[in-house]
C-alpha cells in the first residue's frame, strides 16, 4: 500500500486547520500524530475518511486521490479506511455484538440494516473478532454495561468487520486509564502487525508513540513541523512539536502510571480540553 499526501488544507472561514500538509507512506506501517489540541490532527484524520471535505491537495491511496471520490465509490473508500473514535461512538442501549455488526452497514440495504438482518457468517466473524480482542463473553451484554476500555475494543472489533485497509484513530486512548490504554493500544499494535493493515492514530503521548509508532508525524498549528522515528522524538523536538519551553516536562503528556501526578497539572495548562 502506497499513501501520499500532497499539500491537503483545510480551512474554515479564514482560519487555517490544517495547512499544506505532505508526507507519504510506503506498506502497512503504524504512524502516529502528534500534538496539542487544536493543532490539526483530528481535522486531517477526518479528511482522510472523507467526513470532512478538503479545502485544497490530494490524498492518495494505491494511486487514487481519495479526496475526488464521490457517490459510491466515495461510500467504498470509506469501508475501507474504518475510523475509531475517543468517545467509541457505539450504540449504548444496543448489544455488543450488533454493534460490532453495524460495521457492515455501508455494505448492507437500507432495509437489512434497519431490520438488523444478519447472516450466521457475519454474526459468526463478529463472535470470532470479538474473541480475538479477548471480550467474546461481553457479546450479550449492552454496550453501555462495559468498561471504558472494552468499549473502545468493541469500536476496534466493528472497524474491524469492515475488513478495512487502513484503520484511522482518533486519540483513541485520551478517555481511557493508564491499563486500558495499554490494552487498547496493544490491540492496534497487533492488528497493524498481523493483518498488515496500516494504522494512524492521533495521540497526545509521546511515550505512546515512541513505543507503537514506526513512524511519527508532529503537528503544530495544522502544520507537520516533524516527521520521522519514534528514535528522533527527542525532547527538543517535542518542545518544538508542542511548542513549549524549556519548562517542559514530558511527563505532562505521559500514560505511565508512575508520571501521571506529576505531570497532570502542567498537562491541563499545555494540552488544553
Amino acid at each position: 500500500m502506497h499513501l501520499n499526501v500532497v499539500q491537503v488544507s483545510k480551512s474554515f472561514g479564514t482560519k487555517s486547520a490544517v495547512d499544506r500538509v505532505n508526507f507519504a507512506v510506503e506498506g502497512a506501517k503504524f504512524i502516529g500524530i502528534i500534538g496539542r489540541s487544536g493543532a490539526g490532527k483530528s481535522t486531517f484524520l477526518r479528511m482522510m475518511n472523507r467526513l470532512t471535505d478538503a479545502t485544497d491537495g490530494r490524498i492518495e491511496v494505491d494511486g487514487v486521490d481519495v479526496l475526488s471520490l464521490t457517490g459510491k465509490a466515495k461510500r467504498d473508500w470509506q469501508s475501507q479506511c474504518a475510523m475509531v473514535f475517543q468517545q467509541f461512538n457505539l450504540v449504548p442501549r444496543m448489544d455488543v455484538a450488533s454493534n460490532v455488526l453495524h460495521g457492515l452497514l455501508g455494505r448492507r440495504s437500507t432495509l437489512t440494516s434497519l431490520l438488523n438482518l444478519w447472516s450466521s457468517a457475519d454474526i459468526t466473524r463478529a463472535l470470532e473478532i470479538l474473541d480475538r480482542l479477548g471480550i467474546q463473553e461481553q457479546a450479550a451484554k449492552r454496550a453501555e454495561a462495559l468498561s471504558g476500555g472494552q468499549q473502545q475494543r468493541v469500536a476496534i472489533a466493528r472497524a474491524l468487520m469492515q475488513d478495512p485497509k487502513i484503520i484511522l484513530a482518533d486519540e483513541p486512548i485520551a478517555s481511557l486509564d493508564p491499563m486500558n490504554a495499554q490494552i487498547v493500544m496493544d490491540t492496534l499494535k497487533r492488528i497493524n502487525i498481523e493483518d498488515g493493515r496500516m494504522v494512524i492514530a492521533n495521540l497526545h503521548t509521546l511515550d505512546t508513540a515512541r513505543r507503537y509508532c514506526d513512524r511519527v508525524i508532529g503537528m503544530r498549528d495544522g502544520r507537520v513541523v516533524f516527521d520521522g522515528t519514534a528514535d528522533q522524538l527527542t525532547q527538543d523536538v517535542a518542545r518544538d512539536i508542542y511548542g513549549a519551553d524549556q519548562s517542559f516536562s514530558e511527563s505532562a503528556t505521559s500514560t505511565e502510571i508512575s508520571s501521571l501526578a506529576s505531570g497532570q497539572k502542567y498537562a491541563d495548562a499545555l494540552l488544553g480540553d
